[in-house]
This record gives structure tokens, C-alpha cells and sequence, in this order.
């Protein structure tokens, strides 16, 4: 028996990166899968996977949100999981950040989980017990620059603290985890500049990048049921980099 064996999933950005690997593993761990993302192509992709069911999502959108959730719960009953795992980064310098660069990471890495969380809230509540697993980043817990980035993972870290204090007495769990630089679409670009990466590396503890399954197992585990007394809990995934 798997280990999230009639569990009903839904994982945002979860057409391609982490996600995908998160939809591909949680699916072979017996939950059914909506990998929720704003790419066509990605979703059609992914659909691929048994167990998985892509569903297009602006995470931006309360409208979206409500529409995703309402249709998932028609369809299969309940919502048991919501990993808020949709991102973006950026490579600007802070001296170059506009005010639309700014609201635009805070819209999808802060403002997209906080929806998810206010819209899965309802149906969780119903039904007495939920999993919500929040992707956030190292650099939330470090002094890694004054960018809309890091700015926008530091708000997620706090909404998430805030959601598994509010919502413990509904047996509803919110735990997050902080991945430092893994070997995803999304951080393709660092590769190009050889001496930053290596860089990089050299300061890592473990002496490499991490890698989507990595994340995807330490998010698995907080969405089981063998995380059944953990919320508000955050795991680090960054091969040491954080701890020094």
C-alpha cells in the first residue's frame, strides 16, 4: 500500500521542475494527482504520468482558485494535499528592480500559496484534516540579497508559520521546505555562469546541487500521514549551505 494511498493531491507548478517529479512520485505513492500549472504544454505532458491529472491554474487568481478547487471536489470528493510548490526567480540586480519586478515575484511566490491556502481551507476544515506543504527557499533563512526573491520567500515563510497556527485545531498541517539551488528548468540559467556555479558548489557543504527528487521525498513525507504531528515544521534542503 502506498503512502498516500486514496489521497486526493493538488500541486501547483506541478507540470515541470519539482512539481512534475513531486506529481510523478506522489502518484506512485497512490494519490490521485492534479498537477496544477499555467502551461498548456507542460500540462499535456504531465498528464502523461498514471495518476495525474493536469488541470490549468493562474496562481495569481482568486477566481482560478476557487474554480480549480470547487471542480476537484465535484470530481473526487475532498482535497487531502496542497503542496504550493509554483515559482518564479530572478536574476536582476537589486539596483535594476523596478516596482512591477517586485510585485510580480510577490504575486506568485507569496500572494499564489496564500490563495491556494484560503481556497483548500474550506474543504479541509470540512472534513476535519488536511496536508498543506509550502516550497520556499534557503534564502528565506540567510542574508542572500535585497531582492524581490528573497523578499517574497520571507513573506511565504511567515504565511506559512501563521497558517499552522491558525489551522492546528482543525487537525490541518502546514509545513514548509526550504530547497537551496536544485537542478530544475527554473535554475538552468545559474549554469551559464561557470563561476558563480562553481562558486556555489564550493560553498556547499555536500559539495554538489540538489536534486528534484530530493525535494520531492522531503515533501511526500510532510503530505503523509507519517508527518501526522508535525506543522509548522521546516525542513532545510540545501546540502548544509544554511547551516554555516
Amino acid at each position: 500500500m502506498g503512502r498516500l494511498e486514496n489521497k486526493i493531491a493538488i500541486i501547483t507548478g506541478g507540470a515541470s521542475g519539482m512539481g512534475a517529479q513531486m506529481a510523478k512520485l506522489f502518484a506512485s505513492e497512490g494519490a490521485t494527482v492534479i498537477a496544477a500549472d499555467i502551461s498548456e504544454q507542460n500540462l499535456a505532458n504531465v498528464s502523461e504520468i498514471d495518476g495525474v491529472e493536469g488541470m490549468k491554474l493562474d496562481v495569481t487568481s482568486d477566481e482560478n482558485w476557487a474554480e480549480l478547487t470547487k471542480n476537484i471536489v465535484d470530481k473526487y470528493g475532498r482535497i487531502d494535499i496542497l503542496i504550493n510548490n509554483a515559482g518564479i526567480s530572478s536574476q536582476k540586480s537589486p539596483d535594476d528592480v523596478t516596482a512591477d519586478d517586485w510585485a510580480l515575484l510577490h504575486r506568485i511566490n507569496s500572494f499564489g500559496p496564500f490563495l491556494g491556502i484560503k481556497q483548500v481551507k474550506p474543504y479541509m476544515i470540512e472534513a476535519g484534516k488536511g496536508a498543506i506543504v509550502n516550497t520556499c527557499s534557503y534564502t528565506a533563512l540567510i542574508g542572500s540579497g535585497t531582492n524581490p526573491y528573497t523578499a517574497s520567500k520571507g513573506s511565504l515563510r511567515a504565511i506559512a508559520r501563521a497558517a499552522a497556527a491558525e489551522l492546528g485545531k482543525h487537525n490541518i498541517r502546514v509545513n514548509t521546505v526550504f530547497p537551496g539551488v536544485i537542478e530544475t528548468p527554473m535554475t538552468a540559467n545559474i549554469g551559464q555562469f561557470k563561476e558563480a556555479m562553481d562558486a556555489l558548489i564550493r560553498a556547499t557543504p555536500m559539495g554538489r546541487l540538489g536534486k528534484p527528487e530530493e525535494v520531492a521525498n522531503a515533501s511526500l513525507f510532510l503530505a503523509s500521514d507519517e508527518a501526522s504531528y508535525i506543522t509548522g515544521a521546516e525542513l532545510v534542503i540545501d546540502g548544509g549551505y544554511s547551516a554555516q
